[in-house]
């Protein structure tokens, strides 16, 4: 029976988007020095805390760049789709290293709520204004290309979450200058924990369904296979699989019965235009098959 392929697996979403990754790389090295720096000249939790995070996006975002640089590879007979899987192994890191943070800086804020030291307000605000500017700049540069790649996304949350972890600071930095009340550090720090925790936990959860193959969000696999069923010369449709490769690159195969006096090119040329414009899928292979095949394939193998 006719096996047959319909589109062409297209470059990886985050490739797109490699210069502006680029250029967040760069601006959040520089904020994470400065905030290293002021945190332990004001003796600051929360902006040790928020570098920390920094520190984790620099890595994450480097691996996101070195993902991408992978993913741009050629494919070959021995890795047939490349290597554009290390984009959903890089936000698996990032989330898992994202935890990490999250664990010691609720850990060293407890610590401190018990003895509060002496925090320099002045300097711990005036940087935290810095990386709020820094970290403004970099959610607008990922603002679009977060919407198509678990990779960008991954950058763009951790990015977020110093954003609001900038604010926290602010407030913290404003509160104790202004009644001495130093425990505003502590609870600041714990804030940037906490709102570290359920973005991470949904990226996770993301990419651990495309490396289990899942059906990819915004598919209703009901819905391809009433399309299938639908195109012009097809009488049945069985063995319907749809998953993600990468972000942007959607996958489906399945064995298609032709019914009787149907025209396989014909055939195949309606079904790849029909999941091309209907539901994004660029890359679909087709089994198209007569109507004894499905009971060949059910009898019992010797």
């Amino acid at each position: 029976m006719p096996h047959a392929h319909g589109g062409a697996a297209g470059g990886s979403a985050a490739a797109a988007s490699r210069g502006r990754l680029v250029t967040v790389f760069v601006v959040t090295l520089g904020v994470f020095v400065v905030e290293l720096v002021g945190g332990i000249a004001s003796n600051s939790l929360a902006l040790i805390a928020d570098a920390g995070h920094m520190l984790t996006d620099v890595a994450g975002i480097g691996l996101a760049l070195l993902a991408i640089w992978f993913g741009s590879r050629p494919a070959n007979d021995g890795r047939t789709f490349g290597f554009l899987r290390l984009e959903i192994l890089a936000a698996v890191v990032n989330a898992v290293l994202l935890f990490g943070v999250a664990a010691f800086v609720l850990i060293e804020a407890w610590r401190r709520l018990s003895a509060p030291p002496e925090i320099a307000s002045g300097l711990m605000l005036a940087v935290a204004l810095l990386g709020l500017a820094a970290n403004g700049v970099s959610l607008y540069l990922l603002r679009d290309a977060q919407r198509h790649s678990l990779n960008m996304r991954g950058a763009y949350l951790e990015v977020l979450g110093d954003f609001a972890g900038s604010v926290a600071v602010i407030v913290a930095a404003i509160v104790i200058g202004a009644t001495g009340w130093t425990a505003a550090d502590a609870i600041a720090s714990a804030l940037i924990g906490l709102l570290i925790i359920p973005r991470t936990w949904g990226l996770l959860r993301e990419a651990v369904d495309v490396l289990l193959e899942a059906t990819p969000r915004g598919i209703d696999l009901d819905d391809v296979r009433s399309h299938i069923l639908g195109a012009p010369g097809v009488a049945d449709v069985h063995d319907l699989h749809a998953w993600t490769i990468t972000s942007g690159m959607n996958v489906v195969s399945a064995h298609v019965v032709l019914a009787e006096g149907a025209e396989p090119p014909a055939v195949l040329d309606e079904l790849c235009r029909c999941l091309t414009g209907d539901f994004d899928i660029e890359h679909s292979t087709f089994q198209l098959e007569a109507p004894d095949r499905r009971r060949l394939e059910q009898a019992p193998h010797p």
